[in-house]
This record gives C-alpha cells, structure tokens and sequence, in this order.
C-alpha cells in the first residue's frame, strides 16, 4: 500500500542527472517544475517512470509528479523526489494515484471508483489487466465526479500499478 504526494506545476527545465557515474547515462532525467506560488521541485525521471498515456514532457508544459511521500528524499533545496508517474495537464481529465481498498475507494477515503465498460484498465505496459482491482495502488484517469462525499468517478482509464512504485 503506497502513500502518495503530488506537487503540480510548469516545467522549466529537463536535464541528463547525473547519478555518481563518471558522466550522466542519459537515461535519468532531472524535470523541475515551479507552481504559481514559485515553489520549485526537482523530480528524478527514472526509464521506469510512468508517463500518463506515454507522451513527452517538454519545458513549458504543466505536469504533476506523483512520488512516495513514504520514501526517503535528500535534505536540499529545491527538493528532489523520485518520479514514480508524471501526468501532464489536459483540460477536463484529471489523474489520482493512490492506493484502492476492496471496494475501490482511495486511502483517504476522497474518491469511489465505478468502473464501466468503456473504462480501459491496462497494466503500466499498455496490456490488459484482468485480475480483481480492489486492494491496489493504481493511478486513474477521470473526468467529471459526483458532488456527493465521497465524489465518485467513472474513470476513462485505470492503470495498475503491479511494480509497487
């Protein structure tokens, strides 16, 4: 069961991270992000790093990183966390990663999950996933909720998140 932080923003820079090897692999990525408030994140874009519906972050695009807010992280400013999934903004479609109990309610008890025959519910390859949602870290994809307490979504999309992340 993961415990998951967010932060949001605009990203102003990607460069190679260098990781204690002689020269940076290329394949580790430092994406920092600066919000409206002009708080900065660093984010450590792994190979392994998901990227809602697979497309390319570039400067100037909004995003939302999501990490384990469980997982140790450096005392440095800005911070700098692990990118476990990177969503970038589209209007009208919103992202939550979170872990879902049984009955597919998130950890904080916020969002319910109705899944329909039209919600795609793929692994983090982009194959079907056929085994019980419940009782899972998953990141989901959504658009309009009910204003009910808890709001409940019929998501467009459902990713299992089987590494753990």
């Amino acid at each position: 069961m993961g415990v998951y932080g967010s932060f949001s923003g605009v990203v102003t820079a990607i460069q190679d991270f260098w990781d204690g090897a002689d020269r940076p692999s290329g394949c580790t990525k430092l994406m920092t992000l600066t919000n409206r408030a002009g708080q900065t994140v660093n984010f450590v874009v792994l190979p392994d790093t998901y990227f809602i519906g697979h497309v390319m972050v570039r400067p100037g695009d909004a995003v939302t990183g999501f990490y384990d807010a469980a997982a140790p992280v450096p005392l440095i400013y800005p911070p700098q966390y692990a990118a476990l999934v990177m969503a970038r903004a589209v209007p009208g479609r919103r992202v939550a990663v979170d872990w879902f109990g049984p009955e597919l309610i998130s950890s904080e008890g916020s969002l319910v999950l109705n899944i329909g025959p039209a919600t795609r519910v793929v692994l983090q390859n982009g194959q079907a996933f056929t085994g019980e949602l419940g009782n899972r870290d998953l990141a989901v994809v959504y658009g309009p909720t009910t204003r009910s307490i808890p709001a409940r979504t019929t998501p467009y999309q459902v990713v299992v998140l089987c590494s753990g992340v």
